[in-house]
């Protein structure tokens, strides 16, 4: 069965080159993560925590449709860096340099190709937060990108 348009653009934000960090795509995520998947970039569809971070977006879908014009589709997909487990005997600063530098990392590859590859209608917005993300039971220092896309159906 041949992908859509949501489907390929996941796929493609999956395929990012980013220096220093491992991408995995909606079908290679893995249950849990070991030291040795670290840095990750995780490609997660929608919001990720029951205790959305940006409190004032609505629906993570809306379709905007015109009758007999171009149909698009609005959706939000969370791109979760995983930098180190949160550890009692470390804090956050030990984390910061290299989380900084994967973040300018993301931006200079995403920079390349802002539409992904032409399968966004315009450039990805996208918002970001570093702080402590939950996956999979455990704690980490990370960085949450979360893009805003109009695709077009």
């Amino acid at each position: 069965m041949p992908h859509g348009a949501f489907y390929n653009a996941l796929d493609a934000l999956a395929a990012l080159t980013v220096s220093g960090v491992t991408q995995y795509g909606i079908q290679h995520t893995p249950e849990a993560l070991t030291r040795a998947h670290l840095p990750a970039l995780l490609v997660l569809p929608g919001d990720t925590q029951d205790d959305r971070l940006f409190r004032e977006r609505g629906a993570g879908f809306h379709q905007i449709a015109f009758s007999g014009g171009v149909h698009t589709l609005s959706v939000t997909v969370t791109h979760l860096l995983l930098v180190a487990p949160v550890l009692a005997a470390e804090g956050a600063r030990a984390h910061i340099p290299a989380l900084i530098d994967h973040v300018d990392n993301y931006f200079s590859a995403l920079g390349a190709t802002p539409t992904l590859n032409g399968l966004l209608a315009s450039p990805a917005q996208i918002v970001v937060e570093l702080g402590t993300f939950p996956y999979s039971a455990v704690n980490y220092h990370g960085c949450a990108f979360r893009h805003t896309w109009v695709l077009e159906g």
